[in-house]
């Protein structure tokens, strides 16, 4: 992603996690492999050089849909089958445009989040389970939420959504409306506005913030 070079020049190890993907693998395999993956780094710490108790996550779309569930769930849901025995707690969230609400998101049949989340229709509760909105809690990290007004794949009010629960509990949250912004901060109607250099720097001064010693 185009914000490494800037996190890397703020002194921050960073590392991409995989997870499974559908439709082999159904929800909550991917929020499963992600606290697992943190879990991994927390007890390998000391052999990768990180600092276990300041840790980050950061991801768009369906990446930032993640690590909203990373940051607002609790420690030990979603922890199937980790041999990793350590938090999966995180000090600091950004979230780029991920779904956060699905009960206000408007489903059709041929969507693929029926293929994700192995539902039949609107009223599963795994939609529920799947959504950060459901888990806030006053004890969630700090999010800084970032979203493009013309996002026609996610739309605003998904970030908003967070943005209102997060704020509800007493969590430090911002949340950054991008102008001239589709889904992953396209350039649409106009230059984008803050520009995407002023975004990587934005995350790197929010991880700043709650990240580093003061």
């Amino acid at each position: 992603m185009r914000d490494i070079p800037t996190l890397l020049e703020h002194g921050y190890v960073v590392v991409s996690i995989d997870y499974r993907l559908a439709p082999q693998w159904k929800f909550p395999a991917q929020i499963e492999d992600v606290k697992c993956a943190v879990r991994y780094l927390r007890v390998h710490s000391d052999d990768l050089g990180i600092d276990p108790d300041h840790i980050g996550a950061y991801g768009g779309s369906a990446g930032g849909h993640l690590v909203s569930v990373l940051g607002t769930a609790d420690d030990d849901a979603f922890s199937d089958d980790c041999s990793w025995e350590a938090s999966s707690r995180v000090q600091a969230v950004v979230d780029m445009f991920g779904p956060a609400d699905f009960s206000k998101f408007n489903f059709n049949k041929a969507d693929k989040a029926f293929q994700v989340f192995g539902a039949s229709d609107v009223t599963d509760p795994i939609f529920a389970q799947a959504s950060p909105v459901t888990w806030a809690s006053s004890d969630d990290p700090p999010f800084l939420i970032l979203h493009g007004d013309q996002d026609p794949v996610v739309p605003l009010e998904q970030s908003q959504s967070l943005y209102d629960h997060l704020q509800a509990v007493g969590v430090p949250v911002e949340l950054v409306v991008v102008k001239n912004a589709g889904h992953g901060f396209k350039p649409t109607g106009g230059r984008i506005d803050p520009s995407r250099s002023e975004i990587s720097e934005m995350i790197a001064s929010f991880f700043d913030r709650w990240l580093k010693e003061p």
